[in-house]
């Protein structure tokens, strides 16, 4: 049975303006997975989400490269929160 956890990403490259965000959501919410999708200052995207690990494996893979348009340089895992809300936004 898979484990449920909070996981969070840093996403660098040209990920602004691409749609990322949205099609970030598109991948999570079939998955079940909550959390949020935002565009930091410095030009990287932040991914939070919650859910079962396997499905966190899954949208980690798909962030790896991201949606069509965009290029992903790197792909850091970093410190979590402690929980998400439910639902998934972007912002």
């Amino acid at each position: 049975m898979s484990e449920t956890e909070i996981r969070k990403w840093l996403i660098d490259g040209r990920v602004q303006g691409v749609f990322f965000r949205e099609s970030t959501r598109r991948e999570a919410e079939p998955l079940g997975l909550s959390g949020h999708a935002l565009n930091l200052a410095d030009g990287r995207v932040e991914v939070v989400a919650g859910g079962k690990s396997d499905d966190l494996d899954r949208l980690e893979a798909w962030l790896q490269s991201g949606p069509e348009a965009a290029r992903v340089d790197t792909l850091e895992r970093v410190a979590a929160p402690d929980d998400v809300p439910s639902g998934f936004r972007t912002g």
